[in-house]
């Protein structure tokens, strides 16, 4: 990732930190038509199967057992089915890159909703999470009425239903047959409830392992758990086959009509003449998750084929850097590989672990001949991975590389004006875009629609600088030999620093160069005031489209975001800033 704080699977930017994965940028709101359209189809479901279930003449009988509880476990049932369909859509990245750069049908907008991919996975998890509580407590309601009415003598409808199938063992509505099973019993014992205690405890692994707190801290462990995704897809398709729940067939509605009959199970006369009614029959509610989660569990395996066979190519390191501040740099080489700037790999190294795979931001640009990531120590990987590649200075440790994947980043140069604001790290993204500009002004490329860039660094100590230095050195350079020394603009701000450094620094203010970076630009002392930037942006460029671009913490987000909308003009005519941020 390249950012401090929003990781993807965090220690994937534990492990990210320092150049994994910089993901997928978006607009804060682009993701809002998508969630409302969600959360109307919810609504929606979860309404029309209620009113269904809570009113259908075929479930009357049923309903006589379990009272509204009915309703409640089969509309939450179809919204499980739904977001079970969903949640494996957002996180099949090679599908997402095709949509996101190769479909031509695929709109900015769209776009940039579709960087917002694990925001939209989160959400939906979070849904399954309410969806299977509402179920489960439903159903625990429904047990305790069945075994209730299983063990009733009072002659009531209920009571009566629970015991057709002594008549014949083919006509039962209560799944319970015996006064002695109990509601555990059926819990651990039924294939409806020994899937539903294994894919709830599934979920519940899988949420919990997911907050901040365990990626940050134990990426392991959210990775292996999110793995028993498989457990839950696999007990979700054959939860269903057993039928607990049933309903009056329709050959049966034809011939013994509840509103007619149900009076007559209740008080059969001791003799019966034509117009008695029949015993009504009874079947099993079909199980339908398969019809849901078919076609997205297809796509996804095949994701997986795919991503395994490019993983399985040969990479070749080229060269390994070990920069301060203890930041590891490779270049690679890989037959086919394609690029564009902004975009991510995910990268494993068997020699440290088989199975965890980490993404990582390419700093690279796409003119170059190799492509390239910048590694930070931060969490138990990366610092293994690192040392593997200090220890091991004759034979270079074996890479796979699965990519890469685009995100937004890549309308960078949609933009005219573009403010890219990174932090620590956070900067890797960058690094290839600015790469690229150099490129392009070294083959004079006509074609480059942005006309001014400002660049915003912010770092807490001197040596996360070094690394980035010559890159900044070169652009420097080049541009001013272009007679384009105004394309970019640059601001380096440290925000922790001691007293030698400050000293050091107004010692040497009148130099050429600065004494921290020793770059032309000064080094300044303390955080950006993204008011007076805004505003000097704003001014510099009263008609332009401003695209905002950050990798960093998400209390900076925060103050961005607010600054993108304080400064944009009303009048469609007049200034406009786009936030977009690494969304993982």
């Amino acid at each position: 990732m390249g950012c401090t704080a929003l990781m993807p699977s965090i220690r994937a930017c534990s492990h990210v930190l320092q150049g994994e994965r910089s993901c997928g940028w978006s607009s804060s709101q682009s993701l809002v038509p998508l969630q409302a359209a969600w959360l109307g189809i919810n609504i929606f479901l979860f309404t029309y199967y209620f009113l269904f279930f809570d009113r259908d003449e075929r479930y009357f009988y049923t309903r006589a057992i379990l009272g509204s509880a009915l309703a409640w476990a089969r509309a939450s049932a179809k919204c499980l089915n739904f977001n079970s369909m969903l949640i494996l859509l957002p996180v099949c990245r090679n599908l997402l890159s095709f949509l996101r750069g190769s479909c031509s049908c695929c709109r900015r907008t769209l776009r940039k909703q579709l960087d917002h991919n694990l925001t939209f996975h989160k959400l939906v998890a979070y849904a399954l999470a309410l969806f299977t509580a509402v179920h489960t407590i439903a159903h625990l309601f429904n047990l305790e009425r069945y075994n209730y009415s299983q063990q009733a003598n009072d002659g009531s409808l209920p009571a009566v239903l629970s015991k057709m199938h002594l008549q014949d063992s083919n006509k039962w509505l209560n799944p319970i047959h015996s006064n002695q099973t109990t509601v555990e019993y059926v819990a651990f014992t039924t294939i409806p409830g020994l899937t539903g205690v294994i894919i709830t405890l599934a979920l519940i692994l899988m949420v919990t392992s997911s907050t901040e707190f365990i990626r940050r801290n134990y990426f392991e462990v959210f990775w292996y758990t999110h793995h028993l995704f498989i457990i839950y897809f696999i007990g979700l398709v054959i939860h269903g086959v057993a039928g607990l729940v049933r309903g009056q067939t329709e050959e049966s509605m034809k011939e013994v009509h509840p509103q007619r009959c149900a009076e007559f199970l209740v008080h059969k006369p001791k003799e019966c003449r034509q117009e008695c009614c029949k015993e009504p029959e009874f079947g099993s509610i079909p199980a339908e998750s398969w019809k849901w989660v078919l076609a997205p569990i297809i796509l996804y395996i095949f994701e997986r084929i795919l991503r395994i066979w490019r993983a399985r190519q040969k990479v070749v390191v080229t060269k390994v850097v070990m920069h301060p501040a203890k930041v590891l740099e490779l270049h690679m080489q890989k037959k086919g590989f394609r690029m564009e700037v902004g975009q991510y790999i995910f990268v494993n190294c068997p020699a440290v672990s088989l199975l965890e795979w980490h993404p990582f931001t390419l700093t690279s640009a796409p003119e170059e001949d190799f492509f390239s990531i910048h590694i930070r120590a931060a969490g138990d990987w990366t610092e293994r991975i690192i040392d593997t590649f200090q220890q091991q200075k004759l034979e270079i440790p074996r890479i796979e590389v699965d990519g890469p994947f685009g995100t937004a980043s890549e309308d960078v140069f949609l933009y005219e004006v573009a403010m890219l604001v990174g932090a620590g790290i956070g900067v890797t993204p960058f690094a290839s875009i600015l790469k690229s500009i150099w490129y392009r002004f070294q083959q004079n490329d006509q074609t480059l629609k942005t006309k001014k860039i400002y660049f915003y660094w912010l770092c807490r100590d001197t040596g996360a600088f070094a690394w980035f230095n010559d890159l900044l050195a070169s652009l420097e350079q080049k541009m001013a030999e272009s007679g384009k020394a105004d394309f970019l603009t640059y601001r380096l701000f440290l925000t922790g620093w001691d007293t030698s450094i400050a000293n050091n620094a107004a010692l040497n203010f009148d130099t050429v160069t600065d004494s921290v970076t020793g770059l032309r630009q000064k080094t300044i002392f303390g955080r950006p005031r993204w008011d007076t930037e805004f505003s000097a942006v704003a001014t510099a460029h009263p008609r332009s489209v401003v695209g905002v671009f950050l990798c960093g913490p998400e209390a900076l987000a925060k103050v961005l975001q607010r600054s993108c909308h304080q400064h944009s003009s009303l009048d469609p005519r007049k200034v406009k800033f786009y936030f977009n941020k690494e969304n993982f």
